[in-house]
């Protein structure tokens, strides 16, 4: 006994002798973004390689508010990223529920092409996409263009068929025996039991929201609907660019998403190995 106790030890050291350096370099970038943003443009980029914060972080904050209101765009993406997620949630679930527990001819082809969309750079859609939200429809600098044209999720709608399907259809069954309806079936019995498949698809969804680009880049061009990263990105000029203060927004981006992985880390493992074992 001792001596498989002994193994197990070694092991265990072995491996984390291997973790924590790679996630010490792991963390290290993001601990230079934090050291970037609290010093001086001149600074950053001095021979002498700095690893601990300056005392700048709050007026590299002021600068950048003062040019571009981080703060209400920082706003502006939190409220796109919740109703996005929340809404697209809904939707990929209700997808994958009938996907997974409906029998209807032509299943098989919706599945086929959803998971071919996957294959799909988003650059071949992106440019008819914008034509149709902002010249047919007019809905440029709107929230609508902002949340609901990426609605659609292809890995959501399989990842939530996926997770239906893993569950027992003798309980469902059981349910309608007991005259219970499809809605309240799908909302009261298999939702909480997709709540670990739920939380990690919020958080995968959030993340995509939080972080993406292009489009709000593309279909806002209003100071007002502008996403954080889109700000951010505009402090890249020919000449000047503003390094403290892109490092800073930098930062207040990418903290939120610690916390909640942090917070919701639990959750999240558990519904991305729910699949693991059937």
């Amino acid at each position: 006994m001792k001596s498989r106790s002994r193994t197990v030890l070694l092991r265990s050291l072995a491996l984390h002798a291997v973790i924590v350096p790679l996630a010490l370099l792991w963390l290290l970038p993001i601990w230079m973004m934090v050291v970037f943003a609290s010093m001086e443009d001149s600074a950053i980029f001095s021979a002498e390689v700095q690893l601990w914060p300056g005392d700048r972080f709050i007026e590299n904050f002021h600068e950048l508010q003062a040019e571009l209101d981080f703060v209400r765009t920082i706003v502006v993406s939190v409220v796109v990223a919740v109703i996005y997620t929340a809404a697209s949630v809904v939707l990929t679930s209700m997808a994958g529920w009938a996907l997974a527990r409906y029998r209807f001819h032509g299943r098989g082809l919706v599945v086929s092409i959803i998971l071919g969309t996957m294959t799909l750079p988003y650059f071949v859609v992106v440019i008819p996409q914008f034509i149709m939200v902002a010249r047919d429809f007019g809905l440029s600098n709107t929230w609508i263009a902002l949340i609901v044209p990426p609605l659609f999720n292809s890995l959501g709608v399989l990842f939530m068929r996926q997770a239906f399907t893993m569950m027992p259809a003798d309980l469902f069954d059981a349910a309608r025996i007991d005259g219970v309806s499809e809605w309240q079936i799908f909302r009261h019995v298999a939702l909480p039991l997709a709540r670990p498949m739920l939380a990690a698809l919020s958080i995968i969804l959030f993340l995509h929201s939080w972080n993406n680009y292009l489009w709000p880049l593309l279909i806002s061009n209003d100071r007002s609907m502008m996403t954080a990263p889109v700000a951010l990105g505009s402090l890249f000029g020919l000449l000047d660019v503003s390094w403290g203060g892109v490092m800073v927004g930098s930062v207040l981006l990418t903290a939120p998403m610690l916390v909640v992985f942090i917070f919701m880390q639990r959750f999240f493992m558990a519904g991305i190995t729910a699949g693991a074992v059937k």
